[in-house]
């Protein structure tokens, strides 16, 4: 018997404001000359939990396990602030927006690995650094200026946003960027 593999992930759905998207839209424009493949706004998320390629079948599994752990986390509310970059100021790779500080979300992620290991789904070696991955850095031009771009929005308020769910979504690979597909939806009580 064949099974066919999804590339899958849970993550929180990200719904820009007028302050996000100024944010973003003001970077990308200050650094335009800079070679960044830029998350398309629709997709912006933070990751809870990567599965991977995986079968179909093992689908249900993870959705009931989802769905019991969702209902033991009430909605909280996040507060996305702060410009950084992960990788070195010689060679950064991703351009990200922080998350302030959350016991809530702390907890739901180590609820979600935790359950996800429990069903076979093993936990990275990673520690979780809840952000948004805003851009991914091909190349920069002028490593001063875009140090100096970073600084002008590091300490900048984003923006808050009540997390009532999170979703299960397929990522389909395309030529033009990920599209991701919502599998299944969980509410936070």
């Amino acid at each position: 018997m064949k099974f066919f593999m999804k590339r899958l992930f849970a993550a929180i759905k990200i719904n820009p404001s007028e302050s996000f998207l100024q944010t973003y839209y003001g970077l990308k424009a200050n650094l335009r000359n800079d070679k960044i493949k830029w998350v398309n706004i629709n997709n912006i998320h933070i990751t809870l939990k990567f599965f991977g390629e995986t079968p179909e079948d093992q689908i249900p599994e993870i959705v009931e396990k989802l769905k019991s752990i969702a209902a033991n986390h009430p909605h909280f509310k996040l507060n996305i602030k702060d410009i950084g970059i992960f990788g070195s100021s010689y060679k950064p790779r991703v351009i990200w927006f922080g998350i302030e500080e959350n016991e809530r979300l702390i907890k739901l992620v180590k609820d979600v690995l935790s359950g996800m290991d429990d069903i076979g789904f093993k936990q990275d070696r990673q520690n979780f650094v809840p952000h948004l991955t805003i851009g991914r850095i091909k190349f920069i031009d002028d490593k001063n200026r875009f140090q100096q771009v970073i600084d002008k929005y590091k300490s900048t308020e984003i923006q808050k946003q009540e997390v009532t769910g999170f979703n299960l979504y397929e990522s389909i690979l395309k030529q033009e960027g990920p599209e991701y597909k919502v599998i299944e939806k969980f509410i936070l009580p």
